[in-house]
C-alpha cells in the first residue's frame, strides 16, 4: 500500500491497475482528466497493437504519425540497446559518434544546401529553434504562419500554431506572429487560387512591413489539420516572395519527413528547398525523443559569427541519435520509402473507390501514406462544422467507433477521417483497412440520409 491507501502494482493482479493508475495519476494530453479508463496496450509488433482485453488493432495512425517503422522493429530495438552499451549520455557541446554520424546522414539525405543540424527533443523544440535562428540571422522579429497549422505545444510553437488548440492557452507569450490563410476551402478541399498563395502572402506582408518579417513557416503538407497538399506551384510562389523580401522560408516536416509521403522529405515532391527544415517523429520512429532543425549553409555561415540562440540539456542525446542512424539504415536496406510510395498508391486507389460507394465522402486528400477522407452533407458542405459539438460530431465519431470495433485504429479532425499507417504496411493490411472503412463509412451515409 502507498501512504494514501492506493494499491501498488506489486499487490495488484492482472492489468486493471495500469488504466486506473493512468486515470488517477497521469495527466493526458488535450483531454479532460475524467471519463472512462484508457485502453491499456499490452503488446505491439509491426503495424498492430493489442489491448488488455485481447483486442488487436491495425494501427492506421502510426500512433501519433511517428511510428514509421511500426511497433518494436527488432533491428531498431537492438540498435538502441547497442547504443546504450556505448554511450547513454554526453553533453551537447562534446563531439559524439552517434551525433556526428546522424548529422552527416542528414546532410546527405536533405536536398539543396541544407547541411547543419541542431538536435532537439521533438518537433516543438525544433520549430522553436528554427524561429530563434531565423530572428538571430535576419535581425527581424515577425513570423508569418498559417491558420490550419500545428507546430507544437510549447509556448513559442503554440504561438505559431493556428489550430484551435491554442485557444485554451491564449493570451500566448511569443509576440510577432501573424497569420495567413491556407490553400484550402472546407468541404471543397485544396484550391489553386491566388487569394490563398503568393498574392495573399504579399498582401499580408504589405500590412505587416516585410522588412520586419524574419520567416514564413508552414507544414510542407499540413498534417493534423489536413492533409492539405499544396497545389502546383504554391510552394515555389511562396519561396519567390520570401526571396524577394529577404525572408527565410521554414518548412515544418515534423510529420511528413522521413518517407511519409513516399519520398525522404516532402519538399522533394515540390522542387523547393527551404532555408530551414524541421523534422522529428519519423526520424527514428519515435523510439527515443528526437527532433532536428536543419539549416542551409548560408545560415550555418552566419552562425559562425554569432551565438546560436538555442540550447537543450538533451540536444543530440546519444540514444536518440544512435536510434536515428539505425532507423535511416533500416529504411534504406528494407526499401521503406519505396514501400510507402507503392502502398500509398494502393491506398489512394482504394479510397477513390470508396468515394464512389459512399455519398458521405466528398473526396480524399493526401500523398504517400497520409490521407484524409472528407465527410460531407447532402449539399456538399462539411458534415461536421469546425469545432463541432459532440452532437454535431456524432457521425464522425460513429465512423471511428465502428472502425475500432472492427480492429482498425483511425483518427478524426472535424469532418476529416485521418489515415497514416506505418510505412512498413503490406498490401494485405491496406486491403483489410479499406474493407473495414467501407463498413464504417455507412454510419456517415446514414447521417446524410442516403445508404446504398
Amino acid at each position: 500500500m502507498t501512504s494514501n491507501g492506493t494499491l501498488t502494482p506489486s499487490t495488484e493482479k492482472g492489468t486493471d491497475w495500469i488504466a486506473r493508475a493512468h486515470r488517477d495519476h497521469v495527466l493526458t494530453s488535450w483531454s479532460k482528466q475524467s471519463g472512462p479508463d484508457p485502453i491499456t496496450v499490452v503488446d505491439a509488433a509491426g503495424c498492430w497493437f493489442v489491448d488488455s482485453n485481447g483486442n488487436r488493432y491495425l494501427d492506421f495512425l502510426s500512433q501519433l504519425v511517428n511510428l514509421n517503422l511500426g511497433h518494436q522493429h527488432p533491428r531498431l530495438v537492438e540498435a538502441i540497446t547497442e547504443q546504450a552499451r556505448k554511450s547513454c549520455f554526453i553533453g551537447p557541446t562534446f563531439a559524439n559518434e552517434a551525433r556526428s554520424r546522424l548529422a552527416l546522414e542528414l546532410d546527405a539525405l536533405t536536398p539543396g544546401n541544407l547541411t547543419s543540424s541542431f538536435f532537439t527533443t521533438g518537433g516543438a523544440a525544433a520549430n522553436e529553434a528554427a524561429i530563434a535562428i531565423a530572428r538571430a540571422v535576419t535581425g527581424r522579429h515577425k513570423v508569418v504562419a498559417r491558420y490550419r497549422s500545428y507546430h507544437g505545444a510549447s509556448a513559442g510553437a503554440m504561438t505559431l500554431t493556428g489550430d484551435s488548440r491554442r485557444w485554451g492557452l491564449e493570451p500566448l507569450t511569443t509576440p510577432g506572429v501573424v497569420r495567413m490563410l491556407d490553400p484550402y476551402v472546407p468541404g471543397g478541399g485544396n484550391v489553386d487560387d491566388p487569394r490563398y498563395s503568393a498574392a495573399h502572402l504579399e498582401e499580408v506582408l504589405q500590412y505587416e512591413n516585410p522588412g520586419s518579417v524574419a520567416a514564413v513557416i508552414m507544414e510542407t503538407v499540413t498534417g493534423t489539420n489536413g492533409p492539405i497538399v499544396p497545389p502546383p506551384g504554391y510552394l515555389k510562389s511562396i519561396r519567390e516572395v520570401c526571396d524577394r523580401h529577404g525572408i527565410l522560408l521554414i518548412c515544418d516536416e515534423v510529420m511528413v519527413g522521413f518517407g511519409r509521403l513516399g519520398t525522404w522529405f516532402g519538399i522533394e515532391q515540390f522542387d523547393v528547398v527551404p532555408d530551414i527544415l524541421t523534422t522529428a517523429k519519423g526520424i527514428n520512429s519515435g523510439y527515443v525523443p528526437l527532433g532536428a532543425t536543419i539549416v542551409g549553409a548560408h545560415i550555418r555561415d552566419v552562425l559562425r559569427d554569432i551565438a546560436l540562440p538555442a540550447g537543450l540539456t538533451y540536444a543530440g542525446h546519444p540514444l536518440a541519435c544512435g536510434s536515428a542512424v539505425a532507423s535511416i539504415e533500416i529504411m534504406k536496406s528494407e526499401g521503406v520509402v519505396e514501400n510507402a510510395a507503392t502502398q500509398g498508391a494502393r491506398l489512394q486507389r482504394g479510397l477513390e473507390e470508396l468515394t464512389q460507394r459512399h455519398p458521405s465522402v466528398g473526396g480524399i486528400r493526401g500523398l504517400g501514406l497520409m490521407w484524409g477522407i472528407d465527410l460531407v452533407g447532402a449539399d456538399g458542405s462539411p458534415l461536421i462544422p469546425f469545432k463541432g459539438t459532440p452532437e454535431q460530431s456524432a457521425p464522425g465519431l460513429a465512423v471511428v467507433k465502428a472502425a475500432k470495433e472492427r480492429g482498425l485504429w483511425i483518427g478524426r479532425q472535424d469532418s476529416v477521417i485521418r489515415l497514416a499507417p506505418p510505412l512498413i504496411i503490406t498490401a494485405d493490411e491496406i486491403d483489410l483497412a479499406l474493407s473495414i472503412l467501407d463498413e464504417a463509412l455507412v454510419h456517415a451515409d446514414e447521417a446524410v440520409g442516403v445508404v446504398r
